[in-house]
């Protein structure tokens, strides 16, 4: 099914779109006859700047730049026309004309600290011989803890030519680059200065690369403020992979070196709270023995962790009721404290706090409405359309243009123009858009927009049914149920079908390139690369499959496999109980990252929503969680996958 927005193909505005569609990858390529046929249609089109923008940036190395500046003149303020005025600056120094880039960069750049274009102007004041004008500067741009874009080279190799950089700005930069642990850099830089400067850097180095190996040797180092901040750092680097050893070791080094108090307090913290992610038997009474100057609301979290681990209930409720004030008012310590007055048989108070959390639309409002076989708080207001203000934001220009280009297929460049509009609207007027957004079929604009507004129960729009043949038909076929992958797809990218995230996952369901490669060959799907992730119904096809994939690698549990499809499947066998089995609440509590943690209650709470939007019902969540048990590992049975 391919997306359709409806539109009658005799429409002059749908004529227009087809026609763009048809065009704008031939014009990105930098050819112009394509559009020869249908150039007086789309010259009334509002993304007529784009596909001029795009044919410009694409031969700017030979466009007329009396037609690129008259260009400029005219679109200056759109979008397109921004991007193609940074495309004419970087042209204007590659054929070294740094004099015509300057004045472009002092119009639009200067102040923005891009540090690229600052230097190509600071090149360019030093070829106009202004170079006392760009020390300072450059000196700025020089100190910093990280590689400097390349562009700055050059203005740091006339500051070493001027004999402008002293050593003292060396070892400035040096200590900035051990701070931000960029110890390559600091490697580089230490050849200008002592020898034991590059001795140092490598010292810090083998603390992140080999942090036992420096352990072993620490009878050979002074007691130094140096020494201290080296050994504390390769007890951090190794309490990532053995809290224990690092434990170890640490009381070691202790016993030799004078440590602050600030850096003995980090260290037992972090080698603390790293056990209790790793559910460690001993992480409790490494928390618990922290002293208060290393406690805070994170040790404070995973000391209850820990406690719902062994079921320790009496410590569960003094640890929750020792939490802030606004911390403790949390849903899921909430939750966890009525179940352990539950556990004491202090029914009456436990039912106090379930009644009160059952009145919340959230997991584990959820949770406490089951403990009561209470109905969910599934308020379902539609939003109110005030016909005047919906009416007047149809006619914005930003807002059409973001239509437009949703509507052609670009939606990123959509995403970013609508963003733009919607930061002078008040919420009353968010809502509106929100309304106008979904009535196009653009749910992503539409959900995040209505939650900038405060706006939250219009389910219908907050949970849309988008592609609801492919889901439910793809998930008929990977032995799912459809309302699991909408909570997925939802929570992945929010009907995104174009995102991608920091990680290189791709698409509504989020699959990296090599897993939907792999994927596509086991359900023989043909691979074009991005473009099959970036399809609608290839990536639901393949989410779908890889989704049913991990539920049986993980014996049929759904809690495990959504743990698997966003940390990975390997990373959820480790964090598998080791023997015995746990209650599945307690197993998503103690989920060692954040973000896992909160994916996995957000999938499980959006699939709640998603049958109910799917069937007119309720699937209580409790009875869907099932125990967690070292046996899933084995549930593989021999699979391949």
């Amino acid at each position: 099914m391919s997306l359709s927005f409806g539109a009658d193909s005799n429409d002059p505005l749908e004529l227009k779109r087809d026609a763009f569609r048809a065009v704008r990858a031939d014009v990105e390529r930098g050819n112009w006859q394509t559009v020869l046929p249908n150039e007086s249609l789309l010259q009334d089109y509002v993304l007529w700047p784009d596909l001029r923008a795009l044919y410009l940036k694409a031969n700017i190395a030979t466009a007329d730049r009396t037609e690129v500046n008259s260009f400029l003149d005219q679109y200056g303020t759109l979008k397109p026309a921004r991007e193609l005025r940074y495309r004419l600056a970087l042209q204007l120094v590659k054929e070294g004309q740094l004099s015509r880039f300057l004045e472009i960069y002092q119009q639009f750049y200067q102040g923005l600290e891009i540090a690229s274009l600052d230097c190509l102007a600071l090149q360019a004041e030093i070829e106009a011989d202004q170079i006392q004008r760009v020390v300072n500067r450059a000196i700025d741009l020089w100190n910093v803890g990280k590689s400097q874009a390349e562009e700055c080279d050059v203005v740091f190799d006339q500051l070493r030519d001027q004999n402008l950089l002293t050593l003292n700005h060396y070892e400035s930069r040096f200590a900035l680059a051990i701070e931000a642990k960029q110890f390559s850099l600091a490697r580089y830089l230490a050849r200008t200065l002592e020898l034991n400067f590059v001795q140092i850097a490598e010292e810090w180095q083998r603390a992140q690369n080999k942090p036992t190996t420096l352990i072993a040797e620490y009878l050979d180092y002074a007691d130094t403020d140096l020494t201290h901040q080296l050994f504390a750092y390769a007890i951090e680097r190794l309490a990532y992979d053995d809290p224990l050893v690092a434990n170890k070791h640490w009381r070691k080094l202790t016993g030799h070196f004078s440590f602050s108090d600030s850096a003995a307090d980090k260290n037992r913290r972090h080698i603390a709270l790293w056990a209790a992610r790793m559910r460690l038997p001993e992480a409790t009474d490494l928390l618990i023995q922290l002293p208060d100057t290393a406690r805070d609301v994170e040790t404070g979290r995973w000391i209850i962790r820990s406690h719902l681990l062994h079921r320790r209930w009496p410590d569960v409720i003094d640890e929750i009721r020792a939490l802030p004030s606004d911390e403790k008012q949390k849903g899921e310590w909430l939750y966890w404290e009525a179940v352990a007055l539950e556990q004491l048989n202090d029914n009456e108070e436990a039912a106090t706090i379930f009644e009160r959390l059952a009145a919340e639309r959230e997991f584990y409002g959820f949770l406490a409405a089951d403990r009561l076989n209470a109905p969910y708080a599934l308020t379902d207001e539609p939003l109110p359309r005030n016909d005047s203000v919906f009416t007047q934001l149809t006619n914005i220009p930003g807002v059409i243009r973001a239509r437009e280009l949703y509507y052609v297929g670009l939606e990123a460049k959509g995403r970013s123009e609508w963003d733009a509009e919607m930061r002078a609207l008040s919420a009353d007027e968010k809502i509106q858009a929100a309304l106008l957004a979904d009535s196009w079929g653009w749910h992503s604009k539409a959900i995040a927009t209505v939650a900038k507004a405060g706006a939250y129960d219009d389910l219908r729009m907050r949970y849309p049914l988008p592609w609801r043949e492919d889901f439910e038909g793809q998930s008929n076929v990977a032995g799912i149920s459809s309302s699991w992958a909408y909570g997925v797809a939802r929570s992945e990218s929010l009907f995104m079908r174009d995102i991608r995230s920091s990680a290189g996952a791709i698409g509504l369901m989020q699959l990296m390139p090599a897993t939907g490669q792999e994927t596509a060959k086991e359900v023989q799907l043909p691979w074009s690369g991005i473009a099959t992730l970036t399809n609608s119904e290839s990536n639901i096809q393949l989410g779908t499959h890889y989704l049913g994939k991990m539920f049986r690698r993980f014996g049929n549990n759904r809690i495990l496999a959504t743990a698997a499809y966003n940390a990975g499947p390997a990373r959820i066998e480790k964090w598998l109980p080791s023997s015995g089995s746990l209650d599945a609440r307690i197993w998503i509590e103690n989920i060692p990252y954040n973000e896992t943690r909160a994916y996995v209650r957000r999938v499980l709470f959006d699939e709640t929503i998603f049958h109910w939007r799917l069937t007119g019902q309720i699937k209580r969540l409790s009875p869907t969680l099932q125990t967690i048990s070292a046996a899933q590992l084995a549930a593989r049975n021999g699979q391949s996958d």
